[in-house]
């Protein structure tokens, strides 16, 4: 899913932005309690809900997703303590999953989230005036899992097909001419001779149009 939103966000127009960790997939570190967040804000709602009786339960499972904290936990360089982030204490502890999620890890693995991520970096280089500066066009408007655009220039056009759903989703393009495949985040392409395509759980495909 980390690979499909970077084909999102480096495949449309304007600037993409990036915060450290997205690069590699980090996760939200999702605290169980309110004493291990540092954000003010959060803090002080929280004692605001609590005065009222609110639900504080209700609230912290909310917190697991749009808390600024989880955007603030140390980078995840490597496999060391604190995720090779500092020697010291540092103001949030590193997520769990830094053993695994890490730059080192990723950096030895050609098909890791990293190397994905520098592959769509490329491909938006390579064709600033498609992928940057290009028309964009929404198709497939009643599909509720897959997001499927196209992006044209004067000399090229592509089809973006991205499905934002854990499971499998079809979509039929049996009214446009595939052409070579782009980039995938998925080793196979599930293309019918009626051209019907099955995607796979969050696959991204660009796929150049004829």
């Amino acid at each position: 899913s980390s690979k499909m939103l970077t084909t999102l966000i480096l495949s449309m127009r304007a600037t993409p932005y990036y915060y450290f960790g997205d690069e590699i997939g980090m996760s939200n570190i999702k605290f169980d309690k309110v004493e291990q967040y540092n954000d003010v804000e959060l803090l002080t709602n929280y004692a605001q809900l609590k005065e009222k009786g609110g639900d504080l339960k209700r609230f912290l499972e909310g917190m697991k997703i749009s808390s600024r904290d989880n955007g603030r936990t140390p980078m995840q360089w490597d496999s060391t303590l604190n995720g090779g982030f500092s020697a010291g204490k540092p103001w949030l502890p590193v997520n769990n999953n830094y053993p695994n999620v890490n730059t080192a890890v990723q950096e030895k693995d050609a098909n890791s989230v990293l190397n994905y991520f520098r592959k769509m970096i490329n491909l938006r280089k390579e064709n600033k005036e498609l992928l940057v500066y290009g028309t964009y066009t929404l198709i497939l408007k009643e599909n509720k899992k897959v997001f499927a655009y196209i992006r044209q220039s004067a000399e090229k056009k592509v089809l973006v097909l991205l499905n934002f759903s854990s499971e499998d989703s079809q979509v039929d393009l049996s009214l446009y001419q595939l052409g070579e495949v782009w980039i995938n985040n998925i080793t196979t392409f599930d293309k019918k001779n009626t051209g019907v395509v099955n995607l796979k759980a969050f696959q991204s495909v660009i796929i150049e149009l004829k």
